[in-house]
């Protein structure tokens, strides 16, 4: 069996394999209750630049009460000073979340939730390409292969994806053909936002910001995150319109604040995947959701699975377990250190034992 999987590597510890199924089940849970809260006409009744600014606010509360409770306030504040280089640093993730967060809710209005995941495969190969440079490590031909199988099951269903709004919205002509592309432009937006974002998040997590507490490193990011977004706000001219009274009264119902704590927890369990697993095995994760989302949506909203979904989905199972039998092993800079140095231990025990 060994040979057909390589379990041990692919999930280190039990906590590694927890964290992979309970990332993939609170993504797919997202899409599920984003989509749910669509109204007919495939819009939105309450703010989402609201919504994604109350979540990030979720999660920095979160990640701060945690770390609070553990050391002190005084402590949050003087790591924060002492940290401040890691704090900057944590502003090209975050500014690409914020634009990643937001596109999410104009890109599941225009697709439906199995064609939103299927299109966001392509950033497989790309988040493989940034990995190695970030990270100097060259992927072998079998994990290119599987990265690449794992492309293919989304070409597959994009040959066959229209946008999922009403067709009276849609322009005539050649405006028709455009629109459709800018459709596709923005998850192509988005693709970028998530590959670079996530492979420099692991970076920062492994590499740069080791030795920083893991919810600091959150706390971090979440404030960077909340910088962006009022900067975008601003920028957009929606600032005064997404604080207002009426936009605050708009996302508290049960399935918007359903969405905003969800949403909270797909955030901190992202950081902590990086941290115990990698980028890589996060796409797959990700590839992995749209099995479970194709289901869901089919028994929750009838959204038929038509047979290229079901290629798709036959395609990703087999890259799965192609990436299975030799996974990437990222380990953090401090934990490459620590293996290091046992094994130099042991070298020098065998050595002694041998004199």
């Amino acid at each position: 069996m060994s040979k057909l999987l390589n379990i041990k590597e692919l999930f280190p510890t039990k906590l590694s394999a927890f964290i992979f199924f309970a990332y993939i089940a609170l993504f797919v849970n997202q899409g599920i209750l984003v989509t749910a809260t669509k109204e007919a006409n495939a819009k939105y009744s309450y703010s989402t630049t609201t919504v994604v600014m109350l979540i990030e606010c979720l999660k920095l509360t979160v990640c701060s009460t945690v770390y609070i409770k553990e050391f002190s306030f005084m402590k949050l504040l003087s790591s924060i000073v002492s940290n401040s280089k890691v704090l900057m640093l944590y502003f090209v993730p975050a500014f690409l979340y914020t634009l990643y967060n937001n596109l999410t809710f104009i890109n599941l209005s225009i697709f439906d939730p199995t064609t939103y995941y299927l299109l966001m495969q392509i950033r497989v190969v790309i988040t493989g390409i940034v990995f190695q440079v970030l990270f100097k490590k060259q992927l072998s031909r079998k994990q290119w292969v599987s990265l690449i199988l794992l492309t293919i099951g989304c070409i597959v269903k994009q040959l066959h994806t229209k946008p999922s709004i009403p067709l009276e919205d849609i322009k005539q002509g050649d405006g028709a053909s455009s629109q459709t592309y800018f459709y596709f432009l923005l998850v192509l937006v988005q693709v970028f936002c998530s590959c670079f974002a996530g492979v420099y998040n692991e970076y920062l997590l492994k590499d740069v910001g080791a030795d920083v507490h893991l919810m600091l490193q959150n706390v971090f990011m979440y404030l960077d995150c909340i910088v962006c977004n009022f900067m975008v706000l601003l920028l957009n001219g929606e600032a005064q319109t997404a604080f207002s009274t009426e936009s605050f009264q708009s996302v508290f119902k049960p399935l918007v604040i359903a969405v905003m704590v969800n949403g909270c927890a797909c955030g901190i369990v992202t950081s902590v995947f990086l941290k115990n697993l990698n980028s890589i095995l996060k796409t797959f994760a990700g590839a992995l959701d749209l099995i479970f989302t194709a289901t869901m949506c089919w028994i929750v909203f009838g959204i038929p699975i038509d047979i290229y979904t079901v290629i798709s989905i036959a395609i990703v199972l087999y890259a799965t377990y192609l990436y299975s039998q030799n996974p990437v092993v990222n380990k953090g800079r401090l934990e490459a250190t620590s293996t290091e140095k046992g094994e130099d231990s042991e070298k020098l025990i065998h050595e002694n034992s041998v004199v």
